[in-house]
């Protein structure tokens, strides 16, 4: 009986606070010892260092960087696919590095440095190593999932410059490719690292 009444407990404080959480900013939270249900007050207006610009934005307490990207931001070349952190388009940078953006929460990250694609050309225009080398390898095929793969390979190269193709292989393992261009992605990896371009087996 007690259980049954804290559930329905539960319930009614969630559908009690889900209009304020919306309306006021407010967010749910649950005790996990006790089963108590708290509304707390979360910021809505913040700040997020995007590309090296400092972004005044409205974010909801729920609501996933993807969509602070490109629906408040209008930077999408941040693309949402699987929408539960499973095929890697909407991999972003997060002090340096990669995140699925899909699955981060907006008010975790305002104190982080988020690099996007659009935060990989030079100001002059000059397209990153990586994108120059994508081309070059003739990496993108419908190019819906470049930007992650892009985005995956920044990470890997910042932090090895010279990666082998099995590092490569694994650093892009969470990036799916529908049409199957994974060997081209990790020619164009090679490429831009410098390395001698080499012939691998199909497949991630």
């Amino acid at each position: 009986m007690n259980a049954k009444l804290t559930r329905r407990r539960f319930i009614k404080g969630v559908i009690a606070s889900s209009v304020a959480a919306v309306s006021s900013g407010s967010a749910l939270y649950v005790n996990a010892a006790s089963g108590a249900v708290h509304l707390g007050i979360v910021e809505r207006l913040i700040t997020l260092t995007v590309n090296g610009r400092k972004r005044r934005v409205d974010v909801l307490p729920q609501e996933m960087l993807a969509d602070t990207l490109r629906k408040r931001l209008g930077l999408t070349g941040t693309k949402i696919s699987c929408n539960r952190g499973e095929c890697g388009a909407c991999t972003v940078l997060i002090d340096d590095l990669a995140y699925y953006a899909c699955s981060t929460l907006t008010h975790s990250v305002s104190a982080k440095n988020i690099r996007t694609v659009e935060g990989l050309q030079a100001a002059d225009g000059t397209l990153h190593p990586l994108q120059q080398a994508f081309i070059e390898e003739l990496s993108p095929q419908c190019g819906f999932c470049t930007p992650g793969q892009l985005m995956s390979a920044v990470a890997l190269l910042q932090s090895s410059p010279k990666p082998t193709r099995q590092e490569a292989r694994q650093a892009l393992s969470g990036n799916l490719c529908r049409c199957g261009a994974y060997e081209q992605y990790l020619n164009g990896v090679m490429r831009a690292s410098g390395q001698k371009r080499q012939t691998g087996k199909t497949g991630l």
